[in-house]
């Protein structure tokens, strides 16, 4: 990475980039008038290619109206967040909060720092985006900015040409002042995609109220929280084109698991072999997506033992497990999240396939009772009743398995802690701000997106269990779609039987 130079100058924190970090000890950019006068001139012209609205304009402008509905009067701000500093003057790579993504339609192209507004017209609400618009050679922001500008991070496209795209009326990030300046007691924001705005909004807020002589708690955020989770609870049913999106983040997962599968051999011959399957499958996630959707989950043998290991440091040993729970995020950032847990070397051991065929069992059970009209926590149960009878039968509970299934007793949750589903789309963990009413306790409907993923964890020092199943860690994750009379496996073309599981892992590798 080349070093970075400024020279320019910076605007209020609420609608302009900061000036780049800690790069004036080093900067040899030119600041004369005539290096300026020289680099600003003979560019050819460039031409002005206004596209037309792309797929998801229409589906946007729907939501657009829905939460126009549920907030007639009321000015709505949401903004898509800024970049976030990794490290001195690097950052890491921008992705727009998910409820802006989903009211615009923008995803991987999206510019930092931009802000959707829904300003009241009377009957409803006009929406303009405001962003940060392409630079013009009249300005030295185009070589002398290694934050925005085109010589470091090319081109930027202009107002017209995202209006264009995005079927949504556009305005330059400067012009968002005069929304700010407008803010009243009614006006709501997002307030965790960008703490500078939001802060700002709040002040205005509390000098109003002061002037009005209300007494308003500058901690109470209620009216902007029902604002978060209305636009988390919009998303808990799929439309048509975030389907479409999903099945292509899940084809694009499918083939990542190929490529780690095929490249056993190298891996299992690193020393850190997970970090090989990380790079394999992040691999795949860039050349057919956007990026990974989470960090992939790479572990093998005892680590798989840990439910959100990360690390991915260990080595790849044959005869061991390795569990892989990854996803692709396409370009529009809805992603998968699929697990598949297989053995090493391809042959399951007599244990590991008793413990992967009751984790498969219970993921079947599960999925054998989705259908609209029942309630989300019912899955969940469905599959912990297979795994509480089979615990029982194998001799780890102290109980019966009908005892551990009561709500004070639980013990077969030792062996696996976490839930068995989310729902999923923009965010992995999709829709969390929505109400407990909504979610866990929701009914299911059509068009909902979730994942089922019971597991098995034995950790390696645990005594309630016999030695032969210390170390093994089994989960089986796939993405389920509720139809009109019942579900759909999206993931179901990557194998779950264990024969099936074998003969891939032999095939491939």
């Amino acid at each position: 990475m080349v070093g970075m130079s400024s020279e320019n100058t910076t605007a209020p924190a609420s609608t302009e980039q900061d000036a780049p970090r800690a790069t004036e000890n080093r900067s040899t950019t030119p600041g004369s008038d005539a290096f300026r006068a020289y680099i600003g001139s003979d560019w050819a012209e460039r031409p002005e290619v206004v596209p037309g609205a792309r797929e998801q304009a229409s589906y946007a402008a729907a939501r657009r109206a829905r939460v126009s509905e549920l907030y007639p009067g009321r000015r709505l701000i949401i903004p898509a967040g800024r970049l976030k500093q990794r490290s001195n003057d690097t950052d890491f790579s921008f992705r727009a909060h998910s409820a802006f993504a989903h009211l615009t339609g923008w995803g991987s192209d999206s510019e930092p720092g931009s802000v959707l507004v829904l300003e009241p017209n009377g009957s409803g609400h006009d929406a303009t985006l405001y962003f940060r618009e392409r630079a013009g050679r009249d300005s030295d922001e185009f070589y002398a900015n290694p934050e925005i500008g085109e010589f470091w991070i090319g081109p930027r496209p202009s107002l017209a040409q995202v209006a264009g795209d995005l079927g949504l009326p556009t305005r330059g990030i400067a012009d968002v002042e005069a929304v700010l300046d407008a803010v009243d007691a009614a006006t709501l924001v997002l307030r965790e995609a960008d703490p500078d705005l939001t802060d700002r909004v709040d002040a205005t807020r509390l000098v109003l109220a002061a002037e009005a002589g209300a007494d308003l708690d500058p901690e109470d955020h209620g009216d902007d929280d029902a604002l978060a989770r209305d636009l988390s609870e919009l998303r808990l049913v799929k439309d048509s084109f975030e389907v479409a999106e999903l099945r292509a983040a899940i084809a694009a997962t499918a083939s990542g698991f190929d490529d780690v599968i095929a490249d056993l051999p190298r891996i299992i011959a690193h020393p850190r072999g997970e970090r090989l399957v990380e790079g394999v499958f992040n691999g795949r996630a860039r050349a057919d997506g956007n990026a990974v959707g989470y960090d992939t989950i790479a572990a093998s043998g005892p680590h798989a033992c840990i439910l959100h290991w990360t690390r991915n440091d260990g080595p790849v040993v044959p005869g061991d497990l390795i569990l892989l729970d990854a996803g692709v995020e396409v370009d529009s950032y809805y992603t998968a999240d699929i697990t598949r847990t297989f053995p090493i070397d391809g042959t399951f051991t007599e244990t590991q396939r008793l413990v992967y065929e009751t984790v498969r069992e219970a993921a079947d059970t599960a999925f054998a009772i989705v259908r609209p009209g029942i309630r989300f926590r019912e899955i969940h149960a469905a599959a912990m009743a297979v795994i509480a009878r089979r615990t029982t039968e194998w001799g780890l509970l102290p109980v019966t398995a009908e005892e551990a299934l009561q709500a004070d007793n639980q013990h077969h949750r030792r062996y696996m802690v976490h839930g068995t589903s989310h729902h999923l789309g923009l965010d992995v963990h999709d829709c969390a701000q929505a109400r407990r009413e909504m979610y866990l306790d929701g009914v299911l409907e059509p068009g909902m997106v979730f994942t089922i993923e019971p597991g098995l964890y034995f950790q390696p020092d645990d005594l309630t269990v016999p030695e032969r199943f210390r170390g093994i860690g089994v989960r089986i994750e796939d993405n389920i779609l509720v139809t009109a009379d019942g579900a759909e496996n999206l993931s179901i073309a990557l194998p779950r039987t264990a024969d099936d599981v074998e003969a891939w892992v032999r095939r491939l590798s």
